[in-house]
């Protein structure tokens, strides 16, 4: 099985724990708490699943919309924090 991509695997998450099967047309730039989809409970199950699933640490100062809020955001969110443990491309280019 191919793997999925961050937003594959959070859109499902949210599909399953949040929309509870419920035809949702849910778009990656959604908000979720402006749609109802996800409340304060919510986001701390989120965090979860994206501390156990990518093998991150959210921090307190980082539960912010911008971060947790969209499909789009967490996908950013998750790819920054793990490019900053991973090396850069570039400099394993350079010589």
């Amino acid at each position: 099985m191919p793997s999925m991509t961050i937003a594959q695997q959070v859109r499902s998450f949210v599909g399953e724990n949040y929309l509870m099967g419920q035809e949702y047309n849910l778009k990656d730039a959604d908000s979720f708490l402006e749609n109802g989809i996800i409340d304060s409970t919510g986001v701390l199950q989120l965090v979860g699943f994206l501390e156990e699933t990518f093998g991150i640490t959210v921090e307190e100062g980082e539960l912010r919309p911008e971060n947790l809020d969209s499909i789009n955001n967490i996908s950013a969110y998750v790819t920054r924090k793990l490019g900053g443990t991973l090396p850069r491309a570039d400099s394993a280019a350079s010589h």
